[in-house]
């Protein structure tokens, strides 16, 4: 026993001190930090990798508003600081900019600029002695510019696992918040909006801890914890999802034939193909990345497969032979199928008997995964033995009724073709297929099967 706490108290002590030593790479603030370029997201080489414009458009952004009108959890009162950035137009105008296709221009302090530009006016004019001095003409735009944060979710996911054994513990969770963007593109010269894109970015919260709290000894008690968490800044994710909002915006603007580029790939672009796979992709996701409709699966199936199988009962050898079985199955919804199933199985009894019996089977069968290549499933179900020309086993009855139970899993190579393996367990409903009705509980035939299965017909949605 002390061997054993010592043992504990060593592994305990061990993994603190690798987590401690390990905390630099979590960047922990011990020292001063300089002033630095801000970080740039994954978004921006995709931006910088578009085609360039024949001419790049002069853009107008009055103002890109945060319209989520949430604002700061708080555990201890009202807080009154926003959810999301106040300043989302400065980073798409920044975004714009960078992309090299735009020309932005000032219009969300445009009063100021237009204040500055009299007061030139005013001083050339008195020091000049020339009442006539005139300004260049302010650049107006071609397209503008609206939209903003129309969303911001919390806790779209959370979870978390842990362990505590013998005063140690570990445990990590994690969160995920989600904050959308809607950017439109309207004709300054008629008013006709001409593309409205919407993008999405998730916030990711990581949280893992480790801890010891143990008396190692009489009126010693040794306590020691570390761990960290990770929060994506939200200003971050924001910029990415206007970046991807432009990058969206420009490709959009290429297909519709809105502007053209410079070179003569136009929509042979490998940025523009790669963009329309993932939107093509995207619409046949829903918000959490599972296909929205049953692309795999047919209300309608056949299947094939072989069998091995074994006795349990009242005698106490048995071993496995083979057999073989062929399922029909009808969907009555994507994941759930009436599935029925006959075929002949092999039964052995060491020094008993070796006999081949005939069933069938009518159940419900449950895919867990519909919209998966990947799936388990389960059936329950009812069926029976039968002989036509002789008994079911030792028994004198030509048929013998059971309760199947099966579990298994499926893989599909293609839409129509898929290969399954399966457990089972086919319960009788009395004692006598081995001919002596003993014990309390009744003869029982368990086995496995591999096969394939054929789904026929048309595809439906879910």
């Amino acid at each position: 026993m002390n061997r054993l706490r010592s043992l504990v108290l060593f592994l305990a002590l061990s993994t603190l001190l690798v987590l401690e030593s390990c905390s630099p790479f979590f960047y922990q603030p011990f020292g001063d930090r300089g002033a630095r370029l801000g970080p740039e997201t994954p978004m921006k080489s995709e931006i910088q990798s578009l085609p360039k414009p024949q001419e790049p458009i002069v853009a107008a952004v009055y103002k890109f508003r945060d319209q989520t009108g949430q604002y700061k959890e708080s555990n201890v009162g009202a807080s009154w600081s926003t959810a999301v950035t106040q300043g989302a137009t400065n980073i798409l105008i920044r975004s714009l900019e960078e992309s090299g296709w735009f020309v932005p221009i000032e219009r969300e302090n445009i009063s100021n600029l237009i204040n500055e530009r009299k007061i030139i006016s005013s001083s050339r004019a008195q020091y000049e002695q020339n009442p006539n001095v005139v300004l260049p003409p302010l650049l107006f735009a071609g397209i503008l510019l609206e939209g903003g944060i129309v969303s911001y979710e919390t806790n779209v996911y959370t979870g978390g696992a842990g362990v505590r054994y013998f005063g140690a513990d570990a445990s990590a969770q994690y969160r995920e918040d989600r904050v959308s963007i809607y950017l439109r593109a309207i004709s300054t010269s008629n008013g006709k909006i001409l593309k409205s894109v919407y993008t999405t970015k998730s916030i990711l919260s990581q949280e893992i801890t480790s801890g010891f709290f143990r008396f190692v000894k009489f009126r010693r008690l040794l306590e020691a914890e570390t761990g960290f968490t990770y929060n994506e800044p939200r200003e971050m994710a924001i910029n990415e999802a206007v970046e991807k909002a432009v990058h969206s915006l420009i490709i959009e603007g290429l297909v519709d034939k809105l502007w053209v580029t410079q070179d003569s790939l136009g929509m042979d672009h490998p940025a523009v193909k790669d963009y329309l796979l993932e939107k093509e992709a995207n619409i046949q996701t829903d918000y959490v990345g599972r296909l929205q409709q049953n692309t795999f699966r047919t209300p309608f199936y056949l299947g094939l497969s072989g069998s091995g199988q074994s006795y349990i009962g009242d005698y106490s050898t048995s071993f496995m032979r083979p057999g073989f079985r062929a399922d029909v199955g009808f969907g009555i919804s994507p994941s759930f199928f009436i599935e029925g199933a006959g075929g002949v199985q092999q039964i052995h009894i060491n020094r008993v008997f070796q006999k081949t019996e005939s069933f069938a089977d009518l159940g419900v069968l449950y895919v867990a995964n519909s919209s998966s290549k990947f799936s388990p499933f389960l059936k329950v179900g009812g069926g029976a033995y039968f002989n036509l020309q002789d008994q079911v086993g030792l028994s004198t009855e030509k048929i013998l009724p059971f309760i199947h139970y099966g579990a298994g899993i499926e893989y599909l190579f293609s839409d129509q073709v898929g290969l399954t393996g399966k457990v089972f367990l086919n319960q009788l409903l009395n004692d006598r297929f081995d001919g002596i009705e003993a014990g309390s509980f009744n003869d029982n035939i368990w086995g496995a099967n591999l096969g394939l299965k054929f789904y026929l017909g048309k595809k439906k949605l879910k």
